[in-house]
């Protein structure tokens, strides 16, 4: 007979998983609103910096102590942090040269890419329903990048490539739930942005590597300007909605198996669309809608297959 606890627990990871994909759909908006000014760096700096003191301060509000943000493991916090400083990098940098919509779905092809690192890597067990849940996502990434055809666009290996870095960082985040706290796996990946932003603010923060010919270098090698009052409360939102993104996403995962919490990411690309058109004007097309319903049906059958259980544990 399931445990309930076990499922209470799990049911727990999904909805974390939830709502921090409405909040990591919020950072991407005002991101892409923000790239035509500043440097990619300069955002994520601001952004990170903002997540750091976010932390520091729920830590003492709620505990008074920030004795939770000691480690034992802090290499595997910096490879952790680093592999999502480049899973940022790279989505917002196809980001700036695709619509929303687009990037984000094929970003999602991140969930079958941890589904499958957790069989490989944290030898967790599959069934034959994540099994066709993994295919029905990739058949719509496929569908999406168009591989081979004269229709494929190179910034789509942009979101690629960050998915595969995604993928490393939540499976790294598997191996580190028993001993290290949502808050904590949060608190260094903010630390690691900025540390990361501060170097390349000292490499190439007068714009000397900028390339105005392509718009995903530009914006990572822009120069740093000095930011404008009307910006200041969109960088401070940018700080606490990724904040609270990183804390849910870390607790999901630290409470579910990677292969469960994964497919209710998906829940960011519907609000991508809307996003899209409301703020961007980018409407989606045929071939995206087509990707996006794969991979939508993807999450929907995960979620069916999944709340069976959690029913009968009731």
């Amino acid at each position: 007979m399931p445990n309930p606890l076990s499922k209470s627990t799990q049911l727990i990871g999904m909805l974390s998983a939830i709502f921090a994909s409405v909040f990591f759909s919020a950072t991407d908006v005002i991101i892409k609103f923000l790239s035509d000014t500043y440097a990619l760096h300069q955002i994520l700096l601001v952004r990170s910096a903002l997540g750091v003191i976010g932390i520091v301060a729920i830590l003492w509000v709620t505990q008074n102590s920030v004795q939770k943000l000691k480690t034992h493991h802090l290499p595997r916090h910096l490879i952790r942090g680093l592999s999502y400083v480049i899973a940022n990098m790279l989505f917002f940098m196809g980001l700036v040269a695709m619509p929303l919509a687009d990037a984000v779905a094929i970003f999602f092809i991140s969930p079958s890419i941890i589904a499958l690192f957790s069989i490989v890597f944290l030898k967790e067990h599959v069934s034959i329903h994540r099994w066709l849940a993994i295919a029905l996502g990739f058949i719509g990434v496929i569908v999406m990048v168009k591989p081979g055809s004269d229709q494929f666009v190179t910034a789509s290996l942009f979101p690629l490539g960050s998915a595969v870095f995604y993928a490393l960082l939540h499976t790294l985040t598997r191996t580190m739930r028993a001993t290290e706290s949502a808050s904590t796996m949060t608190f260094y990946i903010q630390l690691c942005f900025v540390i990361m932003s501060v170097f390349m603010w000292l490499v190439a923060g007068e714009g000397q590597y900028q390339d105005a010919s392509n718009p995903s270098l530009n914006f990572l090698l822009r120069p740093w300007e000095q930011v404008d009052l009307s910006d200041l409360y969109l960088l401070l939102t940018l700080g606490l909605v990724s904040t609270l993104a990183g804390y849910l996403i870390s607790q999901a995962y630290r409470s579910a198996e990677s292969a469960l919490v994964a497919p209710f990411e998906y829940a960011a690309l519907p609000l991508a669309m809307v996003w899209g058109i409301v703020v961007f004007g980018e409407w989606p097309s045929l071939t995206t809608l087509i990707g996006s319903g794969f991979i939508l049906a993807s999450a929907f059958y995960t979620l069916y297959q999944e709340s069976r259980p959690i029913r009968l544990a009731t």
